[in-house]
């Protein structure tokens, strides 16, 4: 079965450079907005391990498709017109989560999201139009207008999944790593090999990890990030209440070196965490429920 000819327009948007310019300038308007790292985290998702965006945008989501039937059933307009107030005062959370997520993407994903940001508020704007029109006593325009703001959202929607599927947006790209390694303990390098403190990168099995070494003690974790794939090796290390973290250069997201817990986001999921032992002079690494 051939692709829907609407899928060629949106992988048209990745390769659109002229979005550019206004990604950047929304880009810097969002990051100055919102300052505090503990509310970027929420927003991320930090806390529950998963982007809030998509939990987020179920409630207009919902609140507005089930207006639109209640639209077509005679005697039920206030209702619909209830359902669509719920759903354009849910707007706001969900859109400040999906643009926190939005500011910490390629470049590619952004051109695609601002097009789906624009889409979103564009519906938001016929609902409240559609709710205007509804309180001067024109139910037939109001209809008109919310269907249209059904229809809208809809595209919205099939460009956000675009980004989420096809974009791998949001999405741990880490959760591969514990298929693909192999079983058991793998040699990692000779103990006296392994410079103490900075950040180093070796492959085990085809697989890169980050190696950070303190005394006899050496943390492995996985060296791409779960955010967006950086090289966490080529990143930084931060004293976070104690704990050593390395800081991820493409984003900043950033994970205890002995743990893989996320400490501060974009990133939501931890890192995978590598077991080390010292055979002789040798380090060997296992990753707990590997199955590759």
């Amino acid at each position: 079965m051939k692709p829907l000819p609407a899928l060629e327009l949106v992988t048209r948007l990745e390769d659109a450079e002229w979005l550019d310019p206004l990604a950047k300038s929304v880009r810097k308007a969002v990051k100055k907005v919102i300052k505090p790292q503990w509310a970027r985290d929420i927003l991320h998702g930090v806390p529950i391990g998963h982007p809030v965006h998509p939990l987020a945008v179920q409630v207009p989501i919902g609140a507005w498709v089930s207006a639109g039937v209640l639209d077509a059933v005679p005697g039920a307009e206030k209702a619909a017109r209830l359902l669509i107030g719920v759903g354009t005062a849910s707007v706001v959370p969900s859109a400040l989560a999906g643009l926190m997520d939005w500011a910490q993407l390629h470049s590619q994903q952004q051109r695609v999201g601002l097009v789906h940001a624009a889409a979103n508020i564009t519906a938001t704007s016929l609902y409240i139009a559609s709710l205007v029109q509804r309180a001067r006593g024109s139910q037939g325009s109001g209809k008109v207008l919310a269907y249209l703001g059904l229809a809208t959202v809809s595209a919205g929607g099939f460009l956000g999944g675009h980004l989420s599927y096809r974009q791998a947006a949001g999405v741990n790209h880490s959760e591969e790593i514990p298929h693909r390694f192999p079983s058991g303990w793998h040699p990692l390098a000779p103990l006296a090999e392994l410079p103490e403190g900075g950040l180093h990168k070796r492959d085990v099995a085809g697989i890169p990890l980050l190696v950070h070494r303190e005394g006899d003690t050496v943390n492995v974790l996985s060296d791409v990030c779960s955010h967006l794939s950086g090289p966490l090796h080529e990143g930084k290390i931060k004293d976070v209440g104690g704990d050593a973290c390395v800081v991820c250069p493409w984003h900043r997201s950033t994970f205890s070196l002995r743990t893989g817990e996320v400490k501060a986001g974009p990133a939501t999921s931890r890192q995978p965490l590598f077991e080390t032992r010292v055979s002789g002079e040798l380090v060997e690494v296992c990753l707990p429920g590997a199955d590759g």
